[in-house]
């Protein structure tokens, strides 16, 4: 298996631990990278590039880079076909390869994802498995196809959801044990050891992309629905409620959250003090920890309380 020929293809954050695992694995080399087009950010709108592409050149290794608007194009299908690839592995890329690019390396694509498939095909399967209430979650490789995270399964591990965690610490974890179980996979898989599983027609779900809208919080919903949603949120999009203000509510961020053993009407502060904002929910309360007002900085409650004081029985919206 001496110098396997992988094109490895991701954009996001999340790709970045494979990328690195296969840069530093001696039996593989990296023939190419692919990676989505720079993208306009910030106020200023400058291209900006993917994780991929920075992790890329901040490892010096001068890997070729390539970046397709599409990656149907037939030009870049014929770059591809040009280099030859045993093997390509995608992780969060970001696009679905069509069929001409899956049939051409020798043993075909396989793909890093962020879930036990079949559950959370889809865009966002981090976050849901919190929104959701998992007690756990995990990783699979598969073969890939021409759909949306339907192929064989290769390999898959498992790992709890701890009550400290939220969306960006479970994506770490999941980045790291993705990455690992790729390169211990890979070997076993190009030398025909592992039988690839359908995946069961049982048990499928998808979890659809995160919205800017799905932070607002319905403080009617129970206070572990609401605690699970903090977590799964952050950092992006953030919980969000209003604070009573005038001329108009205020947008307020939760960073940081627990379920207290009180009671009261939905959205009513029933307590506000260093201990905690806690607020009524449509069963227990939430003790918010962390929060951040429109422009300002995230704040613990006592430095927040003595900017901008809050009393019992005020509602939050």
């Amino acid at each position: 298996m001496a110098g396997l020929r992988i094109i490895f293809t991701g954009t996001a954050e999340l790709s970045c631990a494979s990328l690195g695992a296969l840069l530093a694995e001696p039996a593989f080399e990296v023939v190419a990278v692919v990676t989505q087009p720079d993208r306009p950010k910030g106020r200023d709108l400058k291209l900006q590039p993917s994780p991929v592409k920075a992790c890329l050149q901040a490892a010096g290794v001068g890997v070729p880079l390539f970046q397709p608007a599409r990656a149907r194009s037939e030009e870049f299908i014929a770059q591809v076909r040009a280099l030859q690839p045993d093997l390509i592995a995608v992780a969060a890329y970001g696009q679905l390869l069509p069929q001409t690019l899956l049939d051409l390396p020798r043993f075909g694509c396989i793909n890093v994802h962020t879930s036990l498939l079949p559950k959370y095909r889809g865009a966002a399967p981090i976050q849901w498995a919190i929104l959701n209430d998992d007690p756990a979650t995990g990783v699979t490789i598969m073969q890939m196809d021409a759909g949306l995270d339907t192929g064989a399964i290769l390999a898959q591990a498992t790992t709890p959801i701890r009550a400290e965690d939220n969306s960006q610490s479970l994506h770490d974890r999941l980045a790291a044990m993705g990455a690992e179980l790729l390169v211990r996979t890979i070997p076993g898989y190009v030398a025909g050891k592992i039988t690839p599983r359908p995946q069961p027609a049982d048990g499928v779900s998808y979890a659809r992309k995160i919205e800017k809208a799905d932070g607002q919080l319905d403080w009617s919903q129970p206070a572990r629905v609401l605690w699970n949603r903090v977590r799964g949120l952050t950092p992006w999009p953030g919980a969000f409620t209003f604070l009573p203000a005038q001329p108009r509510p205020l947008l307020l961020k939760i960073r940081e959250a627990e379920v207290a053993e009180l009671t009261g009407a939905p959205g009513e502060i029933l307590r506000a003090d260093k201990a905690g904002i806690v607020v009524g929910c449509g069963q227990q309360a939430l003790r918010l920890l962390l929060v951040q007002r429109e422009g300002g900085r995230a704040l613990a409650p006592q430095p927040f309380l003595a900017g901008y004081p809050l009393a019992a029985g005020q509602t939050l919206g």
